[in-house]
């Protein structure tokens, strides 16, 4: 019994993390608009990377006792649509367990956004369902005389717990996980240099933080779909009470006017998890534009 419960609890602590994958995983190409953000809130940009109708699946796996196991999957959506009258994007990111690790813990997040077609962030939500616990987290965005402006909420739709509220603003645009990646994937990597590091404002949970990325340089990354692609490789690292700086996550996007996430290499205190890209459709230019041809 003894094993029996330690192994278990390995796995709960792992999918809590594992199902945080959703969250991270859209900050892929964060440091892409690290070259092009003004001193101003100017929000607005060109899309020049997606279109409606884009969507993407991901598979998720993690290491226990040396063997990688499959306990998810996740879809990234796009589409065209319209937000209090005018134009807009939205975009669905969802995350579910398989029914082999829903015995051991339930995983349901689901990440929704509004950007205007010049991709400036209007609203998000974060509905994150893991184990027992269920958060609502919401964000609306307004601008004035340079300023950034949101006002964040959380709620306990399960629990009788008092709605948590904030307001924050900065003369620097601020994102949260979604609308970053719509803006991220218009912009030239061309000019990085390994080892270029970026700090910048993100919505997270109740608060906003700021968040770091290092480019690392280029590699050849095979995904699910039986295809290698030819990608730029970053880092989210996270600084310590002590000041040491830890890798968080590798993360590989395709090099190419797409900028999609290909894989995504977590390192966690009770083992490593890994993100795969299992399938893409919809997508504005081709996904062979990026792909290594074999000799």
């Amino acid at each position: 019994m003894r094993t029996r419960k330690r192994k278990t609890g390995t796995k709960n602590a792992a999918l809590r993390c594992a199902g945080k994958w959703t969250v991270i995983v859209v900050t892929l190409t964060l440091l892409q608009i690290a070259t092009s953000l003004p001193a101003q809130a100017q929000c607005t940009a060109v899309n020049t990377a997606f279109t409606g109708g884009e969507q993407v699946e991901y598979d998720l796996y993690f290491n226990w006792s040396f063997i990688w196991n499959k306990v998810g999957l996740a879809t990234l959506g796009t589409i065209e649509t319209v937000y209090e009258g005018k134009p807009a994007y939205k975009l669905d990111l969802l995350s579910i367990g398989s029914k082999r690790t829903d015995f051991f813990f339930k995983m349901r997040d689901t990440l929704t956004c509004y950007v205007s077609r010049q991709l400036e962030p209007l609203y998000y939500r974060k509905a994150a369902e893991e184990g027992s616990r269920f958060t609502i987290d919401e964000a609306w965005y307004s601008y004035s005389d340079g300023v950034s402006h949101v006002k964040q909420r959380r709620t306990w739709p399960k629990k009788d717990r008092p709605v948590q509220e904030a307001e924050h603003s900065d003369s620097r645009c601020i994102f949260d996980m979604l609308s970053i990646l719509t803006q991220a994937r218009s912009y030239n990597p061309d000019d990085y240099k390994i080892g270029d590091r970026i700090l910048f404002p993100m919505v997270d949970g109740r608060k906003v933080e700021e968040q770091t990325l290092i480019y690392r340089g280029k590699e050849n990354v095979e995904a699910n779909d039986k295809q290698t692609y030819r990608c730029l490789v970053f880092s989210f690292v996270e600084i310590d009470k002590k000041g040491k700086e830890n890798e968080v996550i590798t993360f590989f996007v395709t090099d190419d006017r797409n900028h999609l996430p290909i894989r995504l290499d977590m390192y966690l205190r009770i083992g490593s998890a890994k993100a795969f890209l299992k399938k893409a459709t919809g997508t504005r230019y081709p996904m062979t534009d990026a792909i290594v041809k074999k000799k």
